[in-house]
């Protein structure tokens, strides 16, 4: 069984996706936890109610649209954290930063408390109705949880399977085995396979075909077979699920090369008249194709002395305000990139290594350190002239200054990061350009989020109202820079602001209410989260002896029991019989007597509030976390996490003391205090001094004292918008670096892919139409299946819509007899164990006594205590009935003389004729391919392998003399048993 129900991304514009797989068991898989680029908790509505029954989760890409909403889930939602969740490791580290970087740039990340929920909080604690228009803000995760949630992750490496853990509240997940491959795109983008029983199931949502300069291409096709065959672990599988986004969308003449000066023409043109040029990319997954590629162009310039490129004078950034940890960690993880990036930085080592022997055999040779720095050749994202820029009076000061520019910039969506705010200041001059480098929404259709301002830019990039500037290419083309013409650009800014009065008091009313709503949840074993009462408990016997919590402290669990007696007493929304349980001896008063029989478990026994106890009795507890290995902390703001997760000042409904001012605000402070020299500064900026100097442009950029001062209010806090219009001239470009799947990539492979059901999400309503009726008609094609099933196997679900993509099989469980069993015979093609059978088939009884339930001798102790008749059952209902089952047992010798003449060989397998050309190049025969899927054996024997996967051998009778006839049988038969060799020849008789 195999339903997929998309729960965002799928026909749809918005790149957000959430893919939920439900297999057979009640195994359930959810693939990526994306989030908008206005990080609406409403989207999550679904997500949420699946929770509870999530047996692991798979991310695929360091996005915001696969993993954006992470963070959130893992502090809101409290049973997200228990679920295993699996992802590479460039995933798990591009992706921490990402989401450091967001919720440090916007405060809408934190996600607006829902009016709804503000008002029934305030009618629960009996207090007077809140204004339904505030916008409170949830407490946002500081950068100490969010790393402490994305440890929690396990990583994986690719094509290598492994079988993952289910969650404590999952069913078994019976031999489910998960296997990444690298889907392109970004740095450790993850096509995923999983195989569960008959099920073969590809999720490949997002990924690019094509190599580029960092990332190599998805792993679809097999290299060793000439790139004409998806590789077996991918072929034919049960149900592939595909994004569809740019299906309408043509591949550029020129492939990468082509696009890669186009960018540069198109910087060019612009820096050459001493304007500013604006790139918004994302600050984790495509930056480092666009930092790569514009680096080696500024270096390629300067090396040419006689140059009179306007690239030399042009200066070069990267804004974002967590980018050096970003560029660290590109820097650690050169292995996951393509194969071009490893061969640079050993030619980069060869070369150091070269120079110092050289120096080392001259002792005559005497030079300065700077000269032996300034021959330093840089690695591949080792900077020379891209200067990163994480604080934003840096970004004021380089816009303040004259000159040309070229500035990438967070984010692309222009919602939040430094690119508004640059867009604001250089939007006025014509001079200017910013260039598009994703296009927003499907051709013709407008993205549904019509507030985001990259999406407003692409409308006005199509439209092409006020004319367009054609601009002289390095290849004689012309570029298209469009106009704006004076057109207002709305521009909203989000700013946190600090609660007071009765703002505060609804804040704590919401986080009492939400405190108790989580202490009901259940876990796995049946336990609860921490209860009202057990809070009261700990109340009362901490507060007695020990006088470290202050009066704050004391009136927040004040406050969460007060909820919980105005709700008990409304009998509104609170805590039901059926609820509580056994604890109703302990929550309502008069209450002395529960009745247990026929209750399980922990039901059966009065409750028992055990102490909470903060040492043991030998002194502390022990933190394993202390004694981690160096590649096991994590790392944030160039330091050593050791904190085994969040503080306990962090937690939800918790208050900080009086003098607290918060782990974040310690945390900047730390980060801005002034350095102890140059190398400190520029290791905290992420960038390296190539030529042993940073420079004055380096040092104004990287100075101590300019830190933001503009970073909002710490603890509880509200989102206030205003919206600023500014005047626009400068011009708009665009130049595809998605590094997405294009119309030929898509074409070409899904029928090269064959799969048996095909499920289409990730992208907009006429891209998905378009490919799935392209599909269909491919399909039909290459199918050797019923041509009328085709079509009804090309799915195009709609979020929240359920498919069933299950196998078309039928299969029934036989067992098999103990002297069967010791009969069989083992044959092992390609790690897979075959045996043929025969045997008779016959219904027998077996007989499977069930064990004594030990509730029923309870309830007969129960009953007898009681003085009541309790009629035992009879035996017969206690054992279980006899069920029929079929057996298969050996043949009887009348049965099996008739049926040995009858059973034919049967040879089971796949072989490759590449597999096959290595296996008798290995045995000394020459193995050449000649025409088109033909493969012949010492210029004698000739291999072919049909459609339907038969193989054909030709031998003998060819009129070569030049051989000897003597060697015409032995390659023959040599040919013939080395195929043999490959497959499994299976028979009955």
């Amino acid at each position: 069984m195999f339903n997929f129900t998309p729960l965002l991304g799928a026909q749809s514009p918005a790149a957000a996706s959430q893919s939920l797989l439900e297999l057979d068991g009640g195994v359930k898989v959810l693939i990526d936890v994306g989030w908008n680029e206005q990080f609406a908790a409403s989207e999550l509505k679904a997500l949420e109610r699946h929770i509870p029954s999530l047996s692991i989760i798979l991310l695929t890409h360091p996005t915001t649209s696969h993993l954006g909403a992470f963070a959130h889930c893992c502090k809101n939602f409290p049973l997200f954290t228990q679920i295993p969740i699996y992802a590479t490791t460039p995933v798990i580290s591009l992706g921490r930063t990402l989401l450091q970087d967001i919720y440090s740039s916007t405060p809408l990340a934190s996600t607006v408390i829902p009016p709804k929920s503000l008002v029934e909080s305030s009618y629960a604690s009996g207090s007077s109705p809140t204004d339904p228009t505030l916008q409170l803000l949830q407490q946002p995760p500081t950068a100490e949880e969010i790393a402490h949630y994305f440890s929690l992750i396990h990583p994986l490496k690719y094509s290598q399977p492994h079988e993952p853990l289910p969650s404590a509240f999952s069913p078994p997940l019976n031999g489910l085995k998960i296997t990444a491959y690298n889907a392109g795109h970004t740095l450790g983008g993850t096509i995923w396979h999983l195989q569960h029983g008959m099920e073969s199931i590809v999720h490949a949502v997002d990924w690019n075909q094509v190599r580029e300069n960092v990332l190599g291409g998805a792993a679809w096709l097999d290299a060793s077979g000439g790139g004409a065959e998806v590789i077996e672990q991918l072929r034919k599988p049960t149900a592939l699920v595909c994004s569809s986004r740019g299906a309408e969308k043509l591949s550029l003449t020129g492939g990468r090369k082509k696009r890669d000066d186009l960018l540069l023409d198109t910087i060019r043109a612009t820096v050459i008249k001493g304007g500013t040029v604006l790139i918004p990319t994302d600050t984790s997954a495509r930056v480092l194709e666009l930092a790569y590629l514009l680096e080696h162009a500024w270096r390629k310039e300067h090396s040419d002395d006689s140059s009179d490129s306007p690239f030399r004078s042009a200066k070069l950034y990267l804004a974002s305000k967590n980018v050096g940890a970003t560029m660290r960690y590109a820097r650690s993880m050169l292995e996951w990139m393509d194969e071009n990036i490893v061969k640079e930085l050993e030619a980069v080592e060869a070369a150091a290594t070269t120079k110092k022997q050289h120096k080392r055999t001259d002792s005559k040779q005497i030079g300065s350190r700077e000269n032996e720095s300034e021959g330093k050749t840089a690695g591949p994202f080792d900077f020379k002239y891209l200067r990163l820029l994480e604080r934003k009076k840096q970004v004021d000061k380089i816009l303040s200054r004259k000159g040309a520019k070229v500035i990438l910039a967070s984010d692309a969506s222009l919602e939040w990061g430094f690119s508004k705010e640059i867009l604001q200041k250089i939007a006025a001059e014509s001079n200017n350009l910013i260039i598009l480098t994703d296009s927003r929404g499907g051709r013709g259709e407008s993205n549904i989020n019509e507030e985001s301002l990259g999406n407003l830019l692409w409308s006005w990039y199509q439209e092409r109202r006020d004319g367009v500037a054609l601009e002289p290419g390095s290849d004689g083309q012309n570029l298209e820079h469009v106009h704006t013409g004076g057109r207002e650009l709305q521009v909203r800014y989000a700013e946190r602001v600090a609660l007071e009065g009765r703002e505060l008091l609804a804040y704590q009313q919401y986080l009492a209410t939400q405190r108790r709503l989580q202490n009901q949840i259940p876990i796995g074993n049946g336990a609860t989260m921490e209860t009202a009462a057990d809070a009261v408990d700990d109340t009362s016997s901490t507060s007695s002896s020990s006088s470290e919590e202050s009066d704050p402290e004391r009136q927040g669990k004040a406050l969460n029991t007060s909820v919980a007696v105005a709700n008990l007493n409304r009998n509104k929304g609170g805590l039901n019989k059926e609820t509580l349980g056994i604890n109703i001896l302990l929550r309502q008063p008069g209450v002395y007597d529960y009745d247990v029989r026929g209750k399980k478990g922990r039901e059966q026994m009065f409750p028992f509030i055990s102490k909470r106890r903060r040492a043991d009795d030998f002194g502390d507890l022990i933190r394993p976390d202390e004694y981690l290995r160096a590649e096991e902390r994590d790392d944030i703001d160039g330091r050593d996490m050791r904190d085994g997760g969040p503080s306990k000042d962090n937690k939800l409904g918790q208050k900080r003391k009086w003098g607290d001012v918060g782990l974040q605000h310690r945390l900047s402070m730390k980060r801005h205090q002034p350095s102890n020299g140059a190398d400190r500064s520029g290791l905290l900026n992420g960038s390296v001094a190539i030529n042993g100097h940073h420079g004055p442009d380096l040092d104004e950029t990287s100075e101590s004292s300019d830190s933001d001062t503009d970073e909002g209010a710490n603890g509880p806090s509200k989102v206030v918008i205003r919206t600023q219009a500014v005047e626009t001239h400068l011009k708009i470009a665009h130049v595809d670096f998605a590094g997405l799947h294009d119309q030929r990539s898509l074409s070409m492979l899904i029928p090269l892919i064959q799969p048996r059901k095909l499920i289409l999400v990730g992208g907009s309503a006429p891209e998905t139409e378009y490919l799935a009726s392209e599909c269909r008609q491919k399909l039909v094609s290459t199918s050797s299946e019923d041509s009328e099933s085709i079509p009804n196997n090309v799915f195009t679900p709609v979020n929240g819509q359920m498919v069933n993509a299950s196998v078309d099989t039928n299969a029934w469980t036989v067992k098999l007899s103990s002297a069967l069993v010791k009969r069989l015979r083992w044959q092992n093609v390609r790690g897979l164990g075959v045996v043929t059978l025969m045997g008779h088939l016959a219904a027998m009884e077996v007989d499977e006594p069930q064990a004594p339930d030990s509730s029923s001798k309870k309830r007969q102790k129960l009953f007898k205590e009681d003085g009541d008749d309790y009629d035992s059952p009879s035996p017969l209902t206690e054992s279980k009935k006899r069920d029929v089952v079929p057996v298969l047992d050996i043949l009887p010798p009348s049965m099996a003389a008739a049926t040995r003449s009858v059973a034919q060989p049967l040879h089971v397998g796949d072989l490759r004729l590449a597999d096959l050309r290595k296996i008798l190049q290995s045995a000394d025969h020459t193995a050449e391919f000649r025409g088109e899927g033909t493969l012949v054996i010492d210029g004698l024997v000739a291999v072919r392998k049909t459609a339907t996967g038969k193989l054909e051998v030709e031998g003998g009778g060819l009129g070569l003399p030049d051989y000897p006839a003597r060697h015409l049988e032995p390659s023959f038969y040599a040919v013939k048993r080395k195929i043999y060799d490959g497959l499994a020849v299976v028979a009955g008789g």
